[in-house]
C-alpha cells in the first residue's frame, strides 16, 4: 500500500503556509504603512481586520458550496482569486485600494480551511485524522515563524510593496501546483486499490452532498449542543489567535521599541513553539492515546481544556515591559492554544452528518474568524486609549475562560450527528 493520501495532506499543508504568508505580510509591513498613511492605532486595527470582513462572512456560504460543488473546483478558483488580491495590494496607490484588496484576499482564502477539513474527511481514515489535521494546521504557526523574519527582511530591503509582491509570486506558484495535483479519491489514478480500500474502510466520508437546503442544514446543526460547544470554544481561541497574528510584530515594535527586523525575529519564537506543540501534542499524542484505547471524547476534552488553560499565560505578558519575559509568556500561551486548534479542526470530520463536513466546518470557522474582525479593532482602540497592551491581553484571557467553560460543560461526545432527513424519516415511521 502506498501513502498517496499523505501527499494530499502535504499539498494542503503548503497551501496553509502560502495563506498565512499572504496574511501576515500586512502585520509585518504595518509600521511602514502606518508612517506613510499617518494612521492612528485604531485605524491600524481596522486595516489589520479588513481581510477578515469578507473571510469571516463567507464561511457560512462556503461550507454548503463545498458540499455541493466539491473541494477541487472551489479551491482551484480560490487560489486564483487570492493570487490576484496579493498583486493588487502590491500595486495599490492609496489606503482605500489596499483595504479593498485585503477584502478580496479574504474572499479568495475563505474556502481553504473548510475545504482542507473536507478533503481530509475524504482522504484520511478516522484513526489518522488527528495527525493529518495537525500536519496542515500547524503550518499556520510555522509560516508565521518562517514568514515573519523573511517578510521583515524583504520589507526592510524593498519596502512594504516588495513584501506583497513576493507573496503574490508564491501564491501563483501554489495555484499551479494545486490545479495539477489535487483530485478526489475516486478519480485519482495515482491512488492504488489497496490504499483506496484502506481509506474507505477506515471511515472516510464519501463525496456525496447532504440533502436539504444549506440554511435548513445550518439551522439543524445549531440545534445540537456539541456544535455550540465547539463553536463557542473555537471562537474563544480565535480571539487570542488573531490578536497574536495581527498585533504581535506591532506590539514588539511599539511597546518593546524594536526595529521591524528585530520584531520579526522575536515574533518567530512563539510560532516555532506553537508549531512543535501542535504537531507533537495536538496531532501525534492525541492519535496515539486514542489508538491505545482511550476514549476519544475524553482525550479531546482534556486537550481542549488544558490548551485554553495554558493560553491564560497571556496574562503574564500583560504585566511586563521586558521583551524576553513577554515572548516567554506569549510562547506558553500560543503553545497551549494551538493544541486546541488541531483538535477543534478535526471535530467536524467526526461529528458532521453525512455530506455536511464543509457546512459544519464553515459554521465553526465563521465563529472563529469573526474574532479576526473583533480582536484587531478592539486591541487597536484599547492601545489608542491607554497607550498599553495590558488591557488587550486581559480581555483575551476573559474570552479564554468562556471557551474553557464551553468545552468542559457543553461538549458531550464526538459521535456522528444523524442527518436531518434520517431523523425526520424515523419520526414519521
Amino acid at each position: 500500500m502506498k501513502n498517496h493520501r499523505w501527499s494530499i495532506v502535504i499539498l494542503i499543508a503548503f497551501g496553509v503556509v502560502v495563506n498565512y504568508f499572504d496574511r501576515i505580510n500586512m502585520s509585518v509591513a504595518m509600521p511602514l504603512l502606518q508612517k506613510e498613511f499617518n494612521l492612528t492605532p485604531g485605524q491600524v486595527g481596522i486595516f489589520l481586520s479588513a481581510f477578515a470582513w469578507s473571510y469571516a462572512l463567507l464561511q457560512l456560504p462556503i461550507g454548503p458550496l463545498l458540499d455541493k460543488i466539491g473541494v477541487k473546483w472551489v479551491t482551484r478558483v480560490a487560489t486564483v482569486i487570492w493570487t490576484v488580491a496579493c498583486l493588487l495590494t502590491a500595486v495599490a496607490n492609496g489606503w482605500g485600494l489596499i483595504i479593498l484588496s485585503r477584502v478580496l484576499l479574504g474572499v479568495g482564502e475563505a474556502p481553504f480551511f473548510p475545504s482542507a477539513a473536507k478533503a481530509v474527511s475524504h482522504w484520511v481514515p478516522r484513526n489518522e485524522r488527528g495527525r493529518a489535521v495537525a500536519v496542515y494546521d500547524s503550518q499556520s504557526k510555522l509560516s508565521n515563524a518562517i514568514g515573519a523574519p523573511i517578510l521583515a527582511l524583504i520589507v526592510t530591503e524593498w519596502g512594504w510593496r516588495g513584501g506583497f509582491l513576493a507573496t503574490a509570486v508564491v501564491s501563483f506558484l501554489y495555484a499551479i501546483v494545486y490545479w495539477i495535483w489535487y483530485r478526489e479519491p475516486h478519480e485519482d489514478k495515482r491512488l492504488t486499490k489497496e490504499e483506496y480500500k484502506y481509506i474507505t474502510e477506515g471511515g472516510s466520508q464519501s463525496s456525496e452532498e447532504a440533502s436539504g437546503s444549506a440554511i435548513k442544514n445550518i439551522r439543524y446543526l445549531l440545534t445540537k449542543r456539541k456544535v455550540w460547544a465547539v463553536f463557542i470554544g473555537f471562537a474563544a481561541y480565535g480571539y487570542s489567535w488573531f490578536l497574536f497574528l495581527t498585533w504581535l510584530p506591532g506590539y514588539l515594535a511599539t511597546e518593546m521599541h524594536m526595529s521591524i527586523l528585530k520584531s520579526g525575529w522575536y515574533s518567530a519564537i512563539p510560532w516555532i513553539v506553537g508549531t512543535i506543540t501542535e504537531l507533537v501534542i495536538g496531532g501525534w499524542l492525541v492519535d496515539r492515546l486514542i489508538h491505545k484505547g482511550y476514549n476519544r471524547t475524553r482525550v479531546c476534552k482534556i486537550f481542549l481544556v488544558s490548551g485554553l488553560l495554558l493560553g491564560l499565560s497571556i496574562i503574564g505578558a500583560a504585566f511586563t515591559h521586558n521583551p524576553n519575559i513577554a515572548v516567554f509568556w506569549i510562547s506558553m500561551a500560543l503553545g497551549g492554544l494551538v493544541v486546541t486548534s488541531a483538535v477543534a479542526y478535526s471535530i467536524p470530520t467526526f461529528i458532521a452528518p453525512k455530506g455536511s463536513v464543509g457546512t459544519l466546518t464553515g459554521l465553526l470557522t465563521f465563529g472563529n474568524n469573526a474574532m479576526a474582525i473583533v480582536a484587531p479593532i478592539t486591541t487597536g482602540f484599547i492601545v489608542q486609549a491607554t497607550g498599553s497592551f495590558m488591557y488587550a491581553f486581559l480581555i483575551a484571557a476573559v474570552f479564554l475562560v468562556i471557551g474553557i467553560l464551553s468545552y468542559a460543560f457543553l461538549l458531550t461526545d464526538l459521535e456522528p450527528i444523524e442527518a436531518a432527513d434520517t431523523k425526520l424519516s424515523q419520526h414519521s415511521a
